[in-house]
């Protein structure tokens, strides 16, 4: 044996740990790097999209909802597999994962889910501990490639931005809104107690607002200002030619007259002398407001979460509807008015939505207000005889205001007072219940149940649970209490327009919607060149009874409703609520002095 080959000899069987041989340790070593190899070759193995999809169970039922979304496939090419979403990164937490796939193997097994009957039996509740876990873990695979903080709020929607900010400032996390994303959504499926555990805030997960997303929102505002200003420039530019095509055809249909019966100069345009309500539109502030058709959401409807996504953040956070949905009124009506969502009736052909230029002004005794709209080629109603819900009157509009003291006015404007079972609503309730109601002497309920306020009932159903009937008819306060709320300045002001009559309906809304016989108000209305041009002129202080008196140093709740096409009911369009003011560049409805 050479010297080299006993120095090995010696130096493997030197004992270094325990009686361990040198030998022995690199044996071991190099055996344990062949078999950490070989797991984590196999480890990885399973974690391929080919591997799961590698049995029938998830080949046949989510990977085919996976196939047509966003994560599988999209304009930047980056796919989202089933094990980005459903394996931890972290080491430990993915053996965790692991062994608890072992109770997949068990139940592949035993064929709990072998066809698509039995899938869909157990598919609530595999969705619930995916949400579960989801919840547990800040949305922790989520995050691994959708980071809150790192999001540029000028490229998303205007709801999206909104809810991601509130996201970070209440402490929610990304599963509460986006369940479903990837396969069949069974979120109505959970009880409201489950979707209020599920869904609440999680104070852990309250998150610093970035300067990043500050800037973003920043830039968001300043974009939308310009784009508004824009908006109505050109609004105004449509209306000056359309204003000078329209003297220049009057000027000439007036020549032609005298020329036809030899008149001479005397004999003038006296339309103006005709028109009660002169002002100088010029100097008044224009904004523009897409109506649109809100089909069956009632106020019952905003405040469920289960309807409505944006519930907490409106009751929490006190989010105002326009923050989130301004720029997409237009896109909501098209889903309602083909029943796509939130409507039983649907009325094929009639538009979702109808851009209104709204212009406001004042002076020392008077607010006035015009509304400006593209008219529409009738649209018959299948379901009313004549196609004609109100002959009589092709266009209603109407204007209501509030203060702050009507709970929800300041949020979401004349949506306080539309409830889930008014006329024509889902859980409106029939003509036997109404004649046997307690309140048939308290309450005109000859066309149904009107708008009220939640002032005026001791409570509202919100959910509908165990069968209830949503809202709050028949929960009416005493006299008194009606009385005093009324006292307190917690009613609605409407006034509305009948074009067809020329009549003007003044009142208010509390127990009940109430037209009384004197109004403060007064509308003139026409119809030329295709659009409507409806306009207001309301006395800002009056001792009317159900009016506001309006101060020019106040802010107002506002909001207003359009019954185009001969409509009637809740088939009408509407606006979100606004803010009404006087002189303040604050408000998106900036009334101006004369």
């Amino acid at each position: 044996m050479s010297q080299n080959e006993s120095k090995l000899k010696k130096l493997l069987g030197r004992k270094i740990l325990m009686g361990v041989t040198v030998a022995a340790g690199l044996t071991f070593f190099t055996a344990g790097i062949v078999f950490w190899g070989g797991f984590n070759t196999a480890m990885e193995a399973t974690n391929t999209m080919e591997f799961c999809i590698g049995c029938h169970e998830m080949e046949n039922n989510v990977y085919k909802e996976y196939k047509p979304t966003i994560h599988y496939a999209n304009r930047t090419g980056v796919r989202a597999g089933c094990p980005d979403c459903h394996v931890p990164d972290p080491w430990v937490h993915k053996m965790v994962r692991k062994i608890q796939a072992s109770n997949e193997l068990l139940h592949k097994a035993l064929g709990t889910i072998d066809t698509p009957e039995k899938f869909e039996k157990h598919r609530l509740a595999m969705a619930k501990r995916v949400w579960n876990t989801m919840k547990e873990t800040d949305s922790r695979e989520c995050r691994n490639c959708h980071n809150l903080e790192s999001m540029a709020p000028q490229f998303q929607k205007p709801r999206a931005r909104n809810q991601h900010l509130n996201a970070m400032k209440t402490g929610q996390t990304c599963i509460d809104c986006h369940k479903g994303i990837a396969h069949h959504d069974v979120r109505d499926q959970l009880t409201d107690e489950e979707l209020e555990e599920l869904e609440a805030p999680n104070e852990d997960y309250i998150r610093e607002i970035p300067e990043v997303y500050i800037s973003g929102m920043k830039l968001v505002a300043e974009r939308e200002a310009e784009a508004k200003q824009k908006s109505l420039a050109d609004s105004k530019a449509q209306e000056d030619a359309e204003a000078m095509r329209v003297t220049a055809a009057v000027e000439e249909a007036i020549d032609a007259y005298k020329a036809a019966h030899k008149t001479d100069d005397s004999v003038e345009d006296d339309s103006a002398a005709t028109q009660s309500i002169n002002v100088n539109w010029a100097k008044a502030d224009a904004h523009k407001i897409t109506i649109f058709y809100p089909g069956e959401t009632s106020l019952e409807w905003v405040l469920n979460g289960r309807d409505h996504g944006g519930s907490r953040p409106f009751t929490k956070g006190g989010e105002r509807c326009v923050t989130c949905h301004e720029a997409e009124t237009a896109e909501m009506g098209e889903k309602m008015v083909t029943g796509e969502k939130a409507e039983s009736s649907p009325i094929p052909g009639k538009r979702g939505s109808i851009p209104v230029t709204v212009n406001t002004t004042y002076d020392d005794e008077y607010l006035y207000m015009r509304f400006t709209w593209a008219d529409v080629k009738h649209n018959a109603v299948p379901f009313v005889d004549g196609g004609k819900m109100d002959p009589e009157n092709p266009i209603k509009l109407a204007v209501m205001f509030a203060t702050d003291d009507v709970e929800y006015a300041d949020r979401a404007g004349c949506w306080a007072t539309c409830h889930h079972d008014a006329n024509s609503m889902p859980d409106t309730p029939d003509g036997t219940t109404l004649g046997d109601s307690e309140f048939k002497e308290r309450l005109d309920l000859s066309g149904g149940v009107t708008k009220y306020l939640k002032e005026s009932r001791s409570k509202l159903e919100i959910k509908g649970r165990r069968g209830k009937k949503r809202g709050g008819w028949d929960k009416l306060k005493s006299k008194a209490d009606i009385d005093s709320t009324y006292d307190d300045g917690k009613f609605m002001d409407i006034v509305r327009y009948k074009s067809g009559s020329n009549i003007v309906e003044d009142g208010y809304v509390l127990e009940q919607r109430q037209m009384l016989p004197d109004s403060s108000s007064e509308f003139s209305a026409s119809l030329k060149g295709g659009k409507w041009v409806v306009m207001m002129k309301r006395k800002l202080v009056s001792n009317n009874k159900g009016d506001i008196n309006l101060s020019i140093d106040k802010i107002y709740n506002f909001g207003f409703a359009i019954h185009d096409d001969y409509s009637n009911s809740r088939f009408h369009h509407v606006s979100l609520g606004y803010k009404l003011g006087f002189n303040n560049e604050d408000v998106e409805l900036n009334a101006k002095k004369q």
